[in-house]
């Protein structure tokens, strides 16, 4: 996990010098808040990552201010959508096709670098709260049965922050795509510490629709 932390981190402030040293060269002071233009903007992202040892597809949909075509203040969230088995020994019904679903919501920042260039860079952070919880998930020709449950057990809350760094490429001056890569770090509620089963890497494809 540190390797991973280190590497995104290592990535960001490499961003942040080369910025720096561009804004150094003119002479000017450089701010995110002031008089310029502002819009905004939504994104339909997918996560390719893992959760409880397992592959977890997980679509995710954000948005909000992006200021001064620099800076996105926001909200999102998502939740993954497969299959992820719950071991017997942790399931809260071991005679049933138990599955684990993760979500999280909260505050999104993106932190772009020459937003007017057609291929740039930028800096994407997630803070908020994530949960899990086990529910029945049967096969596809038991879905009309009425013997399953559609309870959820086991919820579990977690502090989340994600950092993480994008390439977003200017297909239209509305609309835009973004690869990109990130770290999940998970908080759990109950232990104050950081729980490894919900913690990972996420690759990302997201598109974005908006004024730029």
């Amino acid at each position: 996990m540190k390797t991973y932390a280190q590497s995104i981190l290592g990535a960001i402030l490499i961003l942040i010098s080369s910025v720096h040293a561009q804004a150094q060269s003119t002479g000017e002071v450089k701010t995110i808040f002031h008089a310029g233009p502002s819009g905004g903007y939504g994104a339909i992202s997918n996560k390719f990552t893992s959760v409880y040892g397992n592959f977890a597809n997980m679509p995710e949909v954000y948005g909000g201010w992006f200021i001064n075509k620099k800076f996105l203040i926001g909200i999102g969230g998502g939740a993954t959508t497969n299959y992820i088995p719950v071991p017997l020994a942790e399931s809260v019904a071991p005679t049933k096709r138990m599955s684990y679903l993760y979500g999280q919501v909260g505050l999104v920042n993106e932190f772009i670098l020459a937003s007017n260039s057609p291929i740039h860079p930028v800096i994407h952070w997630f803070n908020g709260a994530g949960f899990s919880l086990q529910y029945e998930r049967p096969e596809w020709n038991d879905l009309e049965s009425s013997n399953y449950s559609q309870e959820a057990e086991a919820l579990q809350w977690f502090y989340i922050t994600e950092p993480g760094i994008q390439l977003e490429l200017n297909l239209f001056k509305w609309m835009r795509v973004s690869p990109g890569f990130s770290y999940r770090v998970a908080f759990d509620n109950t232990t104050i510490s950081i729980n490894k089963d919900v913690s990972g890497p996420s690759a990302s494809i997201a598109l974005k629709f908006g004024k730029f």
